[in-house]
Formats: C-alpha cells, sequence, structure tokens
C-alpha cells in the first residue's frame, strides 16, 4: 500500500456531499468537475482576516471557469491574467486586471491598452512594443515592470527568481526602464515581482516578502519614483501529497503587515491562484470496470490524465505521489481493499491513484479526486484520443 494526501475537511463524509448535494444528484455526465463556491469563499474570508489592508487578486490561469470568475469578481480586488483570451474572460467583470506572461503578441498589447488594463511588463522589447501600440490607438498606457528577482522562494515547488529568465526584466535594469516609461508619459502602475509558487513554508515566504518589499524600495529609490502598487506575487501553496501540512498564512500576515509601512504611498496586491480554489475543486469520474492482473485490483475509469493530468504525477512532478481520493459512493463502514485507479487511456502513464486503501467498489461506482479545483482540465491534454470534454459546474 502507498499512502495519499489528505482529503480536504469540507468533503470527508461519506456517502460524499458536495455544496450539500449529493454526488449521484451532482454527476447527470461523467466525468465532472465540481467547485465548491463556499470552500472558495471560506479561503477569501481567512485571507482577509490574515492580511488586512492587502489587495487580493486571483489568478486566473488556476482555474478560468467562467461562472467560478463570475461567482469571484465581487470578493476579490483585481483579477491577474496571462494571455488574451483570459483577458476576454474579466474584462467586463468590473475589477482592476493585470497582463503579465512572455511572448504578448501585438494583438494582445493592442487588446490589453484598449481595455485600460495594467501590462506586466516582461522586457525591454515588450516596453518598445506596448509603447508603440499604445501612441498607435492614442491611448495613455497603464504600464508596470514585472521584475526577475536576485533571489528565489526557498523550497517553492516551482522556482521564478534568482536565475536567468524569460519572466521579468532582471533587477539590475529596472531603474532606467521604469525612468524610460516616465520619460514617454506612460501610466506608471508599479512593479511585480514573483519568486516562486507552492511553498508550504510560511517562513520561506516571510523571507521572499521581506526581501521583495527590500528590493522594491531599492528600486524604487534608484528610479527616483514611489510604486502605486507592488505586487507581491503569491507562492502559497496547499497540500496535496503525504505528510504536508496546511500553510499558516496568519503567521505570513503577522510578519509581512508592520513591513509594508516601508512604501507608504504604495498600494499591496498579492496574487493567489491555486490556494484560493485548489481544495474546492473536486474531479469525479465513474468505474467502467474493474479488473484484476497479476493479483492486483484495477479501477479503470471513464476519465484520467486526459482530464488531471497533475494527478498522475505528469505535470512537473519529480517522483510520483498520490493525491487524495475516495470512492465517492462508498458507506462509511464499507471494507477496503487496495487497489490502483487508472484511467481509459492507451498509456501507463494514465494513473489517477497506485496501490491505494479505498472501499471496496466497481463498475458504476463513483472515484472522487480531491484538490481539483486549480490547474485542472485546462492544465489538462483533454483531446488526447478524443475523449469528451468533461463537464464544469460551480456549487
Amino acid at each position: 500500500m502507498k499512502p495519499m494526501g489528505a482529503i480536504p475537511q469540507e468533503f470527508k463524509s461519506l456517502p460524499m456531499t458536495i455544496g450539500g448535494r449529493s454526488v449521484e444528484e451532482l454527476l447527470t455526465s461523467s466525468p465532472l468537475f465540481v467547485y465548491d463556491s463556499a470552500v472558495i469563499r471560506s479561503r477569501i474570508s481567512r485571507f482577509r482576516a490574515a492580511c488586512p489592508g492587502i489587495d487580493l487578486h486571483y489568478a486566473v490561469k488556476a482555474n478560468p471557469f467562467p461562472p467560478l470568475l463570475a461567482a469571484m469578481a465581487p470578493l476579490v480586488d483585481g483579477f491577474d491574467v496571462a494571455s488574451a483570451g483570459e483577458l476576454a474572460r474579466v474584462t467586463k467583470l468590473g475589477k482592476a486586471v493585470s497582463f503579465a506572461g512572455p511572448g504578448k503578441t501585438d494583438a494582445e498589447l493592442d487588446a490589453a491598452i484598449g481595455a485600460g488594463v495594467t501590462i506586466n511588463l516582461e522586457s525591454e522589447g515588450e516596453t518598445d512594443r506596448a509603447l508603440a501600440v499604445a501612441d498607435r490607438l492614442g491611448r495613455k498606457p497603464r504600464l508596470a515592470v514585472r521584475v526577475n528577482p536576485e533571489f528565489e522562494l526557498r523550497g517553492s515547488g516551482m522556482r521564478m527568481g534568482g536565475r536567468a529568465s524569460p519572466f521579468g526584466v532582471d533587477a539590475e535594469r529596472v531603474p532606467a526602464l521604469v525612468k524610460r516609461i516616465l520619460a514617454a508619459d506612460a501610466e506608471w502602475r508599479g512593479f511585480h515581482i514573483f519568486a516562486g509558487s507552492q511553498a508550504l513554508d510560511p517562513a520561506a515566504i516571510i523571507d521572499s516578502q521581506a526581501h521583495t518589499l527590500e528590493l522594491a524600495l531599492r528600486l524604487a529609490d534608484m528610479a527616483g519614483a514611489s510604486p502605486p502598487l507592488v505586487n507581491l506575487g503569491g507562492g502559497f501553496g496547499i497540500p496535496y501529497f503525504p505528510g504536508e501540512q496546511a500553510l499558516d498564512i496568519e503567521a505570513i500576515g503577522v510578519a509581512l503587515t508592520p513591513r509594508l509601512d516601508a512604501l507608504p504611498d504604495t498600494r499591496f496586491a498579492i496574487e493567489l491562484g491555486r490556494w484560493l480554489v485548489g481544495e474546492a475543486g473536486v474531479y469525479l469520474t465513474r468505474i467502467v470496470d474493474r479488473k484484476e492482473s497479476r493479483g492486483e485490483v484495477f479501477l479503470v475509469c471513464d476519465g484520467g490524465l486526459n482530464h488531471q493530468l497533475a494527478a498522475t504525477g505528469n505535470l512537473g512532478t519529480v517522483v510520483r505521489r498520490n493525491y487524495p481520493v475516495a470512492v465517492a459512493t462508498a458507506s462509511a463502514d464499507s471494507r477496503c481493499e487496495i487497489v490502483s485507479v487508472v484511467g481509459p487511456l492507451c498509456t501507463p502513464l494514465d494513473r489517477l491513484a497506485d496501490q491505494v486503501e479505498l472501499p471496496v467498489a466497481g463498475q458504476g461506482d463513483v472515484i472522487a479526486v480531491f484538490m481539483a479545483g486549480a490547474y485542472g482540465l485546462t492544465a489538462s491534454p483533454w483531446e488526447f484520443l478524443g475523449h469528451p470534454r468533461p463537464a464544469e459546474i460551480l456549487v
């Protein structure tokens, strides 16, 4: 038997309910992603209490499901997007929007400037093109500088600083670029400084935020201008795997809040995606076959890697570990067995759970894969082998 991560507290009861509704009631077609809005609201409330006075931005790349975005709009202070497609989903939701990401095309710059959103510039060349597009449109562009810092977020699942990078402008070149933006009579909107993601160590995040504030202050002094906004990035992780503990964001807020006085004329934002929505999502897939092979039991489902790539260990995981899973239709007193849960694809990579202990299940039962609210469907090859695209609902 191999261990798996912990099921989020909100979904531990069996038979399982989501948003007060049974799995069978929700699963009118399988597979299905279900997002629990009460879980998202709970995470947002917790952030507000822990980090008073700090703007909360939602990173749309984590989950761009339109009903979810509409539900979040009154609860957050802004949206951060990374493509024209994401931009189109949020421009009419009445919130501040910033646009980051390398490789923005002229058409995307045109759309962003036309919509009046803030562009987080990733290079001097992108700055040239943004100013040229703004001149052609006769618009005053809103421009921030994404900084490639000299440091990284220790222990993060994806490190974004401290090295040569396609993301952001190297810190030592930022002051000159800010001066150029100001000289061009653009509206300078500040800094975006993102050092890493998916960190569970509060001390590492506290340390990274301290370095971020020191860097922002130093760059502002060198540029001779106080930034209207400093986006501190995010990096807040969630516990996917065995032995991982939930992040203590209260400790982060206690350390961060008094440090903001170093830039008294600046607003600060934290950009979160996974931490807000990851635990709110459940992927439901029905078992279509139960088979035994050389003494092992396999539960073969109608969805797998094509919808939940991360849960199969194929989205940047070096050593495959089990996400939390459950037999959603089981009763609390069901006897258990050791099984592997696999999808319908013709590849051995399509394994949602490897040798885990679950209640005895068979054809027609429903498997729930948790932590599915972020980097789920849109981060998976759902057209691979031509299976139908799963439905999504917000409850």
